[in-house]
C-alpha cells in the first residue's frame, strides 16, 4: 500500500465467536484498526466516528440490515459497507447493492478470503478517491487567480475583478491580449474557481489545427466519414461535456467554419461529421486572441454575429510593459520557482539588473521574462543575478520603444543602452556610431543611466 495511515473497521456481528474470527482475521493487517459490535445500538453511538468501512450482519436481533444500511449512508455517505449473511438470497443481495452496500459476502469457508480481497479494493479505490480529491484541490491552490496572475498594480487587480464576476457564472467569456500575457492562465483560473471545476477543461488552440480537420476535432466523426476515419471519435465539444471548453487563437478561424461554430453556440447542439445525429451539448466557453475581432468585423474577415456571440463578458491582459513594477515581482516568483526547481540557492537581482528589466519594453510579455529570468539563475555564479546577466536586447529596437509613450531623455537612455549591449559594451565604438562624445556615455554610466558588462572597466577604454 501506499498510504499507510490506520484504515478504521467497524465489525457489527452478534455471534461473538464469528466476530472474534473476522477481527482475528483481519487484525493481520497492522494498518487496519478494528472495532467489535454486536447490537445495531451499540454500533450507530459511535458512527460519528465515521469508519472506512463496516462488515454488516443482515440478521442482528435489534435491527435487520436494510434497515441499518440506510442510517448508515444518510449518517456516514463515504462508509463502504460489507453485508455478511448467513443466507444466499440473490435478491436480497441485488437489493441491497441497489441501495447502497458495496459487497455482500455469504458465511461459507471462503467468506474470510473474500472479506479480505473486498476490503483491500476498497481501500485501494478510497485512497484513489482521496489522491483525486487532493489533487483537485492543489489544482484549485494553483489556479487561485492571484497565484495564476502574480502582479500588484491597478490594471492587473481590475482583471481579477473581472475574473471573479466571470467565475460565478457560465456566462461566455472573451480574453484579448498580445501574445504571452497569460490568456491560457487566465481562462484555466476561471474554469477552476467556477461551479464546473471539478468537471473537464479542454483547451483547443484553432491556429494549430488544419482547416479542414477542425470541425472533426471539435464536433467528432463518425467511422467511415472520411478516409482515415476508421471509428468514431468524438470531438471537443463533448469532450467538453459539463466543463468548460476554452478557445484559443479564435481569429484564426475561417470564415466557414465560424458558421458552423455559431449554430453550435446557439443551438448547443452539435452534429459529428458523417452523422445526421444531433447531440445536446452543455460546455461553458472561453475564447481568446490576440488580434482585434471588431477591426476583422469590419474586414469582412470575421462574423459580426459570432463576435457578439462570443463577446459575453469581455477581459483585456495588459501587456507586462503597461504593468509596472508587476515586471519584479514576476520576475522575483520565476526565479523562486526555477532556483527550488533545479535545486540552486535562491538568487536575487541587483539595483542595476532590476533598472535593465524596468527599462525593457518586453514585446513578448510575461513569456519573455521567463526566458530571461531562468537563462539569468543559470547564467548567474553567484547570489546576485547582475544586469549583464539579463539578455534582453531587442531584435527591433525601434518598434520596441514605440510601444509606450516616453520623454526624449528617456529614449536617448534607451537607444544608447542597445548600442552598448550591442557593440559588447565598448564605448568608443558606440560613440563613433552614435557620432556623440565618449563623456557623454561615461557620465550616462556613472549616473547609472546605462549599464555595461563589470568587466569592462571605464579606464581601459580611456586607454584606447
Amino acid at each position: 500500500m501506499k498510504n499507510q495511515k490506520t484504515f478504521k473497521v467497524f465489525i457489527v456481528e452478534d455471534d461473538l465467536w464469528y466476530s472474534s474470527m473476522l477481527e482475528y482475521y483481519l487484525s493481520l493487517n497492522p494498518d487496519y484498526v478494528i472495532q467489535k459490535f454486536d447490537t445495531a445500538k451499540s454500533f450507530l453511538s459511535r458512527l460519528h466516528e465515521k469508519p472506512d468501512v463496516v462488515t454488516l450482519d443482515y440478521s442482528l436481533p435489534d435491527m435487520n440490515g436494510d434497515k441499518l444500511l440506510k442510517q448508515i449512508k444518510d449518517t456516514s455517505p463515504d462508509t463502504k459497507v460489507i453485508i455478511i449473511s448467513g443466507q444466499e438470497n440473490v435478491k436480497v443481495a441485488l437489493d441491497l447493492l441497489k441501495k447502497g452496500a458495496n459487497d455482500y459476502i455469504v458465511k461459507d469457508e471462503d467468506a474470510k478470503d473474500k472479506l479480505w480481497n473486498t476490503i483491500i479494493n476498497l481501500r485501494e479505490n478510497i485512497e484513489l478517491k482521496q489522491e483525486i480529491e487532493t489533487l483537485k484541490e492543489e489544482v484549485t491552490r494553483k489556479y487561485d487567480f492571484s497565484n495564476a496572475i502574480i502582479g500588484s498594480s491597478p490594471v492587473i487587480q481590475r482583471v481579477f475583478s473581472m475574473m471573479e464576476k466571470a467565475a460565478r457564472t457560465n456566462i461566455t467569456v472573451s480574453v484579448t491580449g498580445e501574445t504571452g500575457t497569460g490568456k491560457e492562465l487566465v481562462a484555466k483560473s476561471i474554469h477552476y474557481n467556477s461551479p464546473r471545476k471539478n468537471l473537464a477543461f479542454v483547451a483547443v488552440n484553432l491556429a494549430a489545427i488544419p482547416r479542414d480537420l477542425l470541425e472533426s476535432e471539435l464536433f467528432g466523426h463518425e467511422k467511415g466519414a472520411f478516409t482515415g476515419a476508421i471509428a468514431r471519435r468524438i470531438g471537443k465539444f463533448e469532450e467538453a461535456s459539463k466543463g468548460t471548453l476554452f478557445l484559443d487563437e479564435i481569429g484564426e478561424m475561417d470564415i466557414n467554419m465560424q458558421a458552423k461554430l455559431l449554430r453550435a453556440l446557439q443551438e448547443k447542439e452539435i452534429v459529428r461529421v458523417g452523422s445526421n445525429e444531433v447531440v445536446k451539448i452543455d460546455v461553458r466557453i472561453i475564447v481568446a486572441t490576440h488580434r482585434n475581432l471588431l477591426e476583422m468585423v469590419k474586414n469582412g474577415t470575421f462574423r459580426e454575429d459570432l463576435y457578439y456571440r462570443i463577446l459575453g463578458l469581455p477581459i483585456h491582459l495588459p501587456p507586462l510593459r503597461e504593468r509596472e513594477n508587476d515586471v519584479l515581482i514576476i520576475a522575483k516568483h520565476f526565479m523562486d520557482n526555477f532556483c527550488k526547481e533545479n535545486t540552486l540557492p535562491r538568487k536575487n537581482l541587483s539595483t542595476d539588473a532590476k533598472k535593465k528589466l524596468m527599462g525593457h519594453a518586453f514585446p513578448g510579455n510575461v513569456r519573455e521574462l521567463k526566458s530571461v529570468i531562468d537563462l539569468a539563475c543559470v547564467m548567474a555564479e553567484e547570489k546576485e543575478i547582475e544586469a549583464e546577466h539579463l539578455n534582453v536586447v531587442s531584435q527591433n529596437m525601434i518598434s520596441d520603444f514605440m510601444l509606450k509613450e516616453i520623454t526624449l531623455k528617456e529614449f536617448t537612455i534607451k537607444f544608447i543602452q542597445f548600442y552598448l549591449d550591442k557593440y559588447n559594451y565598448d564605448v568608443l565604438k558606440v560613440a563613433r556610431k552614435l557620432d556623440v562624445g565618449k563623456s557623454t556615455i561615461y557620465r550616462m554610466i556613472q549616473n547609472k543611466e546605462v549599464f555595461v558588462n563589470k568587466k569592462y572597466s571605464f579606464e581601459a577604454s580611456f586607454m584606447n
